[in-house]
């Protein structure tokens, strides 16, 4: 029960932050929500033309995120984990095509610019979906736990004993 609760916690941390990443600084001071979806898939790369909310990079940290509340819902292990390989996929593919089009990817600049907050938000938020996935207990198999069922037939009672093989 207490793993659980402690993983329902590092999940919901971590579906927050991630959520939240992209309404923070990712690179040279660019929110993540301005960085279109479709430049990652597109062989131009990341171009500087700003985005919807719902085309940005927010649209798949709400899926990981609603994928996180269903698992916790079922207490699926599975579930929690795939939410924290798709906060993380699409993290460290918008840090490739970043470096592709910049030519390198900068993390701490002389000037300020680099990576900021938006991207460490968004990497520590699918790194704790990942642990909380680890952490949760699930829902366990009926083989595992200690289930007696009501009655059983191999097991003799006292109003139905066992018959004998021998009537000798």
């Amino acid at each position: 029960m207490v793993r659980n609760v402690i993983g329902s916690l590092l999940a919901l941390a971590g579906a927050t932050a991630a959520v939240w990443s992209p309404f923070r600084a990712w690179y040279d001071g660019r929110l993540g929500r301005h960085y279109r979806l479709g430049d990652l898939f597109s062989g131009g790369g990341v171009t500087n033309v700003s985005a919807e909310l719902f085309a940005s990079l927010f649209l798949p940290f709400a899926v990981a995120a609603l994928i996180t509340l269903v698992g916790l819902l079922f207490r699926s292990r599975l579930l929690v984990g795939l939410a924290g390989v798709v906060v993380l996929g699409f993290t460290v593919l918008w840090m490739v095509r970043v470096g592709q089009a910049e030519g390198t990817l900068v993390v701490f600049g002389d000037a300020g610019d680099g990576l900021g907050v938006g991207a460490g938000l968004a990497f520590g938020g699918g790194a704790l979906l990942l642990v909380a996935s680890v952490v949760l207990r699930g829902r366990g198999n009926r083989e595992d736990s200690h289930y007696v069922a009501p009655w059983d037939p191999t097991v003799p009672t006292l109003d139905q004993p066992t018959q004998s093989q021998d009537y000798r």
